[in-house]
């Protein structure tokens, strides 16, 4: 097992939030560096919750999730994120997407999902989710996970754009333009 993570730890990921509202209204979330695209027709996401997360059983219950993309400026907000207990959400600015779940004010992205089905993945589980809406919030550097420690990519764009939400059919017509592109 330690060799495992020792030589998977050699591969850098990105770093996102996934968030919900819970049965009792109440926001939930937890960091993952395990999220993915998975399909772009139809447009499938998954990340791999640890089966002893306490958070995990709240998001699948809520049936809905968002991803927040972390920035390299967002190492704190991961942090919080990433720890068992407490109140992750105090003082963190948020906004109710249009599932529900909570959208984290300052991230590179996000996208809204219904989940779609939960797979055995060993120790972890595999959620898989249907994409409901997209938005690229502003450019930057994404925060990067590698080796058990934090990073950026060097020479990363700054902040500065605007907002872009795809509509569904916009949407469509960006994965299919990107599906026609693909290899993998």
């Amino acid at each position: 097992m330690s060799d495992m993570k020792s030589v998977l730890s050699s591969f850098c990921t990105g770093v996102a939030v996934i968030t919900a509202r819970g049965a009792d209204g109440r926001p939930v979330g937890m960091a993952v560096q395990s999220f993915s695209s998975v399909s772009l027709d139809p447009p499938l996401v998954c990340f791999c919750p640890a089966r002893t997360s306490s958070t995990w059983p709240r998001i699948q219950a809520a049936g809905a999730f968002a991803v927040n993309i972390l920035a390299a400026d967002q190492r704190e907000l991961c942090r919080r994120f990433a720890v068992t207990g407490g109140d992750k959400f105090a003082g963190v600015p948020w906004r109710a997407g249009g599932n529900g779940s909570p959208l984290l004010d300052g991230v590179l992205a996000t996208v809204e999902c219904d989940v779609e089905a939960v797979l055995d993945g060993g120790d972890h589980a595999i959620a898989l989710g249907r994409v409901t809406a997209l938005t690229a919030h502003r450019e930057g550097a994404p925060l990067l996970y590698f080796r058990r420690t934090y990073g950026r990519l060097p020479g990363s764009p700054g902040a500065g754009a605007a907002p872009r939400t795809l509509s569904s059919s916009a949407m469509s017509s960006s994965m299919a333009a990107a599906r026609s592109r693909s290899e993998a």
